[in-house]
């Protein structure tokens, strides 16, 4: 079984507050610390009631003082909405805090709609430069040069690891010619999995950083005592995707009792396409699940989303999950 890592969303719940969701999202990371999870990741969106991770590495500095050994990164930073710089001073801040222990997932996205993008102040054509900041960022985290008139400070020498994130061939392309560990988006958008990985693998090229590509694969896993009762956590999410669907995104809903008489057929198709990769069950089904999915996509880390609305029942599901499949329990310090 490859190495599991988990990404969490910060959600908030509906009748919970930003600040409900921050120190929820604390106390799992505590433990997925315990549990022996590799990673714990959260990424930036803005403007999004139902997401509390928009300052990104204010958020991973929180939960790495609150956490012991697991990695703590971004999974991502929207990397056109922020100069280089920036980001080198803020993780390089964050690795110097935390050593060993910081991860930097970069995507191309804005992470938001477009009249947000405005209101950050970015640059319509800012993705178009993606490549060039990937490695004007790579830079700044390598050690300063004699007469060198810009450095990261922190940052500088610190070179705190990259990963590249997409759901197309573009993340791909880009992680196999930089030689960086790359991350495919699939527990939301699957359609690309499949060739994003054959071409990632073919064309990678060997770097500082890989000697050999590293691909993580996300994927929706919710586990319960039975199968059932997996299946209503899950009408969550199938919610929240289906709200998403109908440009209608808010507060992460409670589970409910008939998910089809929630979406329309038309709803549901594009749901059940989004939410394609995902294993919802019992301890038993989870662990046979997740040994398809990884003789399926040969995946070198798997990257769990696991969106259940009650903190102790998400708790409940990443221990199944580890259980199932056999992480090693930390003794933390």
């Amino acid at each position: 079984m490859p190495p599991l890592s988990l990404l969490d969303l910060v959600p908030v719940t509906l009748g919970s507050t930003p600040a409900d969701a921050l120190h929820r999202s604390l106390d799992l990371a505590r433990a997925a610390d315990h549990l022996g999870y590799t990673r714990y990741w959260v990424a930036e969106h803005h403007n999004m009631t139902g997401i509390a991770s928009a300052a990104t590495s204010v958020v991973i500095g929180y939960l790495a003082q609150g956490t012991s050994a697991i990695r703590v990164g971004a999974g991502g930073v929207m990397l056109p909405n922020h100069s280089p710089l920036v980001i080198a001073e803020q993780f390089g801040t964050l690795e110097s805090l935390y050593p060993g222990r910081i991860d930097l997932g970069l995507g191309r996205a804005p992470g938001t709609d477009s009249l947000t993008a405005l209101a950050l102040r970015t640059d319509p054509r800012a993705a178009d430069r993606f490549a060039q900041d990937v490695q004007e960022l790579q830079a700044l985290f390598e050690p300063a040069q004699e007469g060198q008139k810009i450095r990261a400070v922190p940052g500088a020498g610190l070179r705190v690891p990259l990963w590249i994130l997409g759901s197309s061939l573009y993340g791909a392309q880009l992680g196999a010619a930089l030689g960086l560990p790359y991350a495919f988006a699939s527990h939301f958008a699957p359609q690309a999995l499949h060739s994003a990985l054959q071409v990632y693998r073919s064309t990678f090229r060997p770097s500082a950083q890989c000697s050999k590509p590293h691909a993580m694969v996300g994927l929706n896993v919710i586990a319960a005592e039975t199968d059932d009762e997996a299946r209503h956590l899950f009408t969550s999410q199938q919610q929240a995707f289906t709200n998403m669907v109908r440009n209608r995104r808010g507060l992460f809903p409670p589970p409910i009792d008939d998910i089809e008489a929630y979406w329309t057929p038309e709803e549901k198709h594009h749901a059940q396409g989004m939410l394609a990769c995902s294993i919802v069950g019992s301890l038993q089904s989870v662990r046979a699940g997740l040994q398809r999915f990884i003789e399926e996509t040969q995946a070198d880390e798997l990257m769990i989303v696991s969106a259940v609305f009650d903190p102790a029942e998400r708790r409940r599901s990443i221990e199944l999950i580890a259980e199932a499949a056999g992480l090693e329990p930390r003794t933390l310090t």
